[in-house]
């Protein structure tokens, strides 16, 4: 501002001076020329500074004196580029990254995101159906259908080789009559299921006791629930590696960054099924504990 005082005040001065002739009118109006070519390349700046952001460029004036005039120099606009410090990484962790969203019909001749999404989907369907069948505070005939049994012809489920039924709501029977020789391994299976069973035995017959519901009962269950969510885990990380083995045997096929979006991709697919089991996994959890 001081800079524009100074030029009104000599154009008032020069003004004066020269008393209305026509030499002194030429006076003024070369030094009013005089004084806007000073002032025009700093008000220029000015404005391209203010239309610019700061982080792009920097603007450096310098203001001297020369002959008694104030002359401004403005130096080229330099660009400046910003590197992210640790603290700035470490704020950006937080936040949602960008997700991918490919089409599959564009890289159906390198896979099928279709069928890597059902089988994804097919491990959330398991975990569900094994915490509606085996992880439950009541136990139920049920409960011991899927019970895994190592027989001399290979593992069987028990609802195969025997008749399980519900003689009390504290007692399951299990009739292993028709496969008398798989009896052992049934009682060892019932007993290592996790659901804190302690399986009798009179002959043929199984009789198994329901545990009662305790702090105790509640807090294995929730245990089982979680070793059966990392189990459904270990089947979700072989569907995304064997997908993504497929997708580099097909480099001939496409170009290195299509390669790498459809992994990524497949990585993101299988994130979000993550983030599905652990959502189940932590419904099941207040339900049992109560």
């Amino acid at each position: 501002m001081w800079f524009i005082y100074r030029v009104v005040f000599r154009f008032t001065c020069t003004g004066s001076a020269f008393g209305g002739c026509s030499q002194g009118l030429s006076s003024v109006m070369a030094l009013g020329l005089r004084c806007f070519r000073l002032v025009h390349p700093a008000f220029c700046n000015s404005l391209a500074a203010l239309t610019r952001p700061v982080s792009e460029v920097t603007l450096q004036t310098v203001r001297g004196r020369q002959n008694d005039h104030g002359q401004c120099m403005a130096y080229a606009a330099v660009p400046v580029r910003h590197f992210a410090t640790k603290k700035a990484k470490a704020k950006g962790k937080g936040q949602s990254q960008t997700r991918m969203n490919l089409n599959t019909a564009l890289v159906e001749d390198i896979i099928n995101l279709e069928e890597v999404d059902e089988e994804m989907k097919s491990v959330i369907e398991a975990l569900k159906d094994n915490f509606n069948k085996t992880v439950n505070i009541r136990t139920s005939p049920g409960a011991l259908d899927n019970i895994t049994v190592v027989t001399a012809d290979g593992k069987l489920p028990l609802n195969q080789i025997s008749q399980i039924s519900m003689k009390s709501p504290q007692l399951i029977l299990v009739n292993m009559a028709s496969f008398p020789e798989c009896t052992a391994a049934a009682i060892k299976a019932i007993r290592e299921s996790g659901m804190n069973l302690n399986p009798e035995v009179e002959g043929t017959l199984i009789r198994v006791p329901i545990p009662k519901v305790t702090r105790e009962h509640r807090e294995m269950l929730v245990k089982l629930a979680k070793q059966n969510t990392n189990k459904a885990k270990d089947s979700l990380r072989k569907v995304r590696t064997n997908a993504i083995n497929k997708v580099k045997k097909s480099k001939d096929k496409a170009s290195e960054d299509t390669i790498r979006l459809i992994e990524k991709q497949i990585s993101q697919m299988a994130d979000d099924t993550v983030a599905e089991l652990d959502r189940h996994l932590a419904v099941k959890t207040k339900e049992l504990l109560g």
